[in-house]
Protein backbone atom coordinates (compact mmCIF):
# COMPACT_ATOMS: atom_id res chain seq x y z
CA UNK A 1 0.00 0.00 0.00
CA UNK A 2 1.36 3.45 -0.98
CA UNK A 3 1.85 5.94 1.88
CA UNK A 4 -0.32 9.03 1.79
CA UNK A 5 1.94 11.74 0.27
CA UNK A 6 0.17 14.51 2.16
CA UNK A 7 1.61 13.11 5.41
CA UNK A 8 5.24 13.30 4.23
CA UNK A 9 7.21 16.40 5.18
CA UNK A 10 10.46 17.03 3.30
CA UNK A 11 12.87 19.63 4.67
CA UNK A 12 14.05 21.80 1.80
CA UNK A 13 16.34 24.07 3.81
CA UNK A 14 18.81 21.89 5.74
CA UNK A 15 20.64 24.91 7.18
CA UNK A 16 21.20 24.58 10.90
CA UNK A 17 21.40 27.73 12.99
CA UNK A 18 23.39 27.49 16.21
CA UNK A 19 24.25 30.17 18.72
CA UNK A 20 26.64 29.60 21.61
CA UNK A 21 24.91 29.39 24.97
CA UNK A 22 25.84 31.11 28.15
CA UNK A 23 28.96 30.49 30.22
CA UNK A 24 29.76 26.83 30.78
CA UNK A 25 30.72 25.55 34.22
CA UNK A 26 34.02 23.77 34.81
CA UNK A 27 32.13 20.59 35.71
CA UNK A 28 30.16 20.69 32.45
CA UNK A 29 33.36 21.18 30.42
CA UNK A 30 35.08 18.25 32.12
CA UNK A 31 32.06 16.00 31.60
CA UNK A 32 31.90 16.96 27.92
CA UNK A 33 35.60 16.20 27.40
CA UNK A 34 35.79 13.04 29.49
CA UNK A 35 36.81 9.98 27.57
CA UNK A 36 39.46 9.40 24.92
CA UNK A 37 40.60 13.01 24.62
CA UNK A 38 41.81 15.17 27.45
CA UNK A 39 42.50 18.57 25.85
CA UNK A 40 40.40 20.97 23.81
CA UNK A 41 40.38 24.57 22.64
CA UNK A 42 37.17 26.60 22.77
CA UNK A 43 36.97 29.68 20.53
CA UNK A 44 35.92 32.37 22.97
CA UNK A 45 36.30 35.34 20.61
CA UNK A 46 36.66 35.58 16.85
CA UNK A 47 34.73 34.57 13.74
CA UNK A 48 34.18 31.01 15.00
CA UNK A 49 33.12 31.81 18.58
CA UNK A 50 31.60 28.82 20.34
CA UNK A 51 33.43 26.20 18.27
CA UNK A 52 35.43 23.56 20.16
CA UNK A 53 38.52 21.81 18.78
CA UNK A 54 39.32 18.53 20.55
CA UNK A 55 43.06 17.80 20.47
CA UNK A 56 44.31 14.26 20.05
CA UNK A 57 47.73 12.85 20.87
CA UNK A 58 50.60 14.34 18.83
CA UNK A 59 50.71 17.52 16.75
CA UNK A 60 47.85 19.76 15.64
CA UNK A 61 48.62 22.72 13.37
CA UNK A 62 46.73 26.01 13.40
CA UNK A 63 46.77 28.66 10.71
CA UNK A 64 45.18 30.28 7.69
CA UNK A 65 46.34 27.53 5.30
CA UNK A 66 43.50 25.24 4.21
CA UNK A 67 45.73 22.27 5.11
CA UNK A 68 45.87 23.34 8.79
CA UNK A 69 44.21 21.03 11.29
CA UNK A 70 42.64 24.10 12.90
CA UNK A 71 41.70 26.54 10.15
CA UNK A 72 41.61 30.14 11.36
CA UNK A 73 40.61 32.11 8.28
CA UNK A 74 41.63 35.68 8.95
CA UNK A 75 44.46 37.94 7.69
CA UNK A 76 45.72 38.36 11.29
CA UNK A 77 46.67 34.66 11.24
CA UNK A 78 49.72 33.37 9.32
CA UNK A 79 49.33 30.45 6.94
CA UNK A 80 51.37 28.23 9.29
CA UNK A 81 50.90 30.07 12.56
CA UNK A 82 51.28 27.62 15.46
CA UNK A 83 51.50 23.99 16.48
CA UNK A 84 49.83 22.39 19.51
CA UNK A 85 51.51 19.27 20.87
CA UNK A 86 49.89 16.77 23.23
CA UNK A 87 52.32 14.28 24.80
CA UNK A 88 53.17 12.68 28.16
CA UNK A 89 54.14 16.10 29.51
CA UNK A 90 50.77 17.70 28.70
CA UNK A 91 49.77 20.33 26.15
CA UNK A 92 52.23 22.77 24.57
CA UNK A 93 52.04 25.45 21.87
CA UNK A 94 54.88 26.56 19.58
CA UNK A 95 54.96 29.56 17.23
CA UNK A 96 55.91 28.50 13.69
CA UNK A 97 57.49 31.85 12.75
CA UNK A 98 54.19 33.71 12.44
CA UNK A 99 54.00 37.44 11.72
CA UNK A 100 51.79 38.38 14.68
CA UNK A 101 53.05 35.79 17.18
CA UNK A 102 51.23 33.79 19.83
CA UNK A 103 50.08 35.08 23.19
CA UNK A 104 49.23 33.06 26.27
CA UNK A 105 47.47 34.91 29.08
CA UNK A 106 48.61 38.20 27.53
CA UNK A 107 52.31 37.34 27.21
CA UNK A 108 53.96 36.92 23.81
CA UNK A 109 56.41 34.07 23.34
CA UNK A 110 57.72 31.35 21.04
CA UNK A 111 56.57 28.35 23.11
CA UNK A 112 54.43 27.72 26.16
CA UNK A 113 53.30 24.82 28.31
CA UNK A 114 49.53 25.18 28.58
CA UNK A 115 47.21 24.50 31.49
CA UNK A 116 43.41 24.47 31.84
CA UNK A 117 41.86 27.96 31.65
CA UNK A 118 44.86 29.46 29.81
CA UNK A 119 43.87 31.93 27.10
CA UNK A 120 45.69 31.58 23.78
CA UNK A 121 45.54 34.46 21.29
CA UNK A 122 46.24 33.64 17.64
CA UNK A 123 45.50 36.67 15.49
CA UNK A 124 42.07 37.87 16.54
CA UNK A 125 41.04 34.43 17.80
CA UNK A 126 40.92 33.95 21.58
CA UNK A 127 41.07 30.25 22.46
CA UNK A 128 40.38 28.92 25.94
CA UNK A 129 42.28 25.77 26.97
CA UNK A 130 40.05 23.20 28.64
CA UNK A 131 40.86 19.78 30.00
CA UNK A 132 38.70 16.78 30.71
CA UNK A 133 39.50 13.64 32.64
CA UNK A 134 41.47 11.16 30.54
Amino acid sequence: MEPDRDDVHVEHDPTVHWEPGGPETDEAREARLAGAFSWALVVERGPRAGLTYVLGWGETTAGRDAESDIFLGDVTVSRRHARFVVNDEGLHIEDLGSTNGIYVNGSRGDAFALAPDDEVMIGKYLLLVVSGSS
